[in-house]
């Protein structure tokens, strides 16, 4: 992949595959603070589950792109 769309020819979807993986690494440890707070006080704080709630779909929205881009950059080899 690094030799393909980087060193070859610049593609964004290395991009796209860079911010999922760095937004699903950031929302482990917000479920993991909504999860420790949920079973200690029995509360969801709103904020935490706003911004786990953001953080997983922007990462699955980035995610879905870089494969649709991906599909698209190699429709050729078909």
């Amino acid at each position: 992949m690094k030799e393909k769309y980087i060193i070859r020819d610049f593609h964004p979807l290395v991009l796209f595959y860079a911010l999922s993986f760095f937004l699903f690494l950031i929302s482990i440890p917000l479920l993991t603070r909504l999860l420790w707070l949920w079973w200690s006080t029995g509360n969801i704080p709103p904020m935490n589950a706003l911004a786990l709630l953001f953080v997983g779909v922007v990462g699955v929205q980035t995610l879905f792109f870089a494969m649709w881009f991906d599909m698209e950059y190699n429709r050729h080899l078909r």
